[in-house]
């Protein structure tokens, strides 16, 4: 079995899919839009297949308090390489978003570092 997708929702749409295909080198599918729903989502795609799901809809609240409840705390991206991970962290600062946790070995023996979109999600570069 593999992960198909992974979904979620989003307060502005085009800033998430511009976000994640600048950093992460991704290609995007084509805006979906269901006017009954008042719902629009881009599937977007790494090159090894796996898919994250941008979803938009009105009615969708912000989360207060994102890390610190039950459910899904953050997506591990793996770069390929620690050298990848330490100059992807600074790249990614230096256009201005929130490094979490600067890179590091854990005491797991994981290479990391945490980053967030600019919605606040937690994001793991990792080898």
């Amino acid at each position: 079995m593999n992960l198909e997708h992974l979904a979620i929702w989003v307060s502005d749409l085009e800033k998430m899919k511009a976000f994640y295909m600048q950093f992460f080198e991704m290609k995007s599918g084509e805006k979906y839009h269901n006017p009954t729903k008042n719902f629009t989502s881009y599937f977007l795609s790494f090159e090894s297949g796996a898919r994250i799901e941008l979803m938009h809809k009105p009615a969708i609240e912000e989360s207060k308090n994102r890390n610190n409840s039950f459910g899904f705390t953050h997506i591990a991206i793996s770069t390929g390489s620690k050298e990848r991970v330490i100059s992807l962290t600074k790249t990614i600062k230096d256009a201005g978003y929130e490094v979490v946790g600067e890179p590091r070995l854990t005491g797991d023996g994981y290479f990391e570092s945490v980053i967030l979109d600019p919605e606040g999600n937690a994001i793991e570069l990792t080898i």
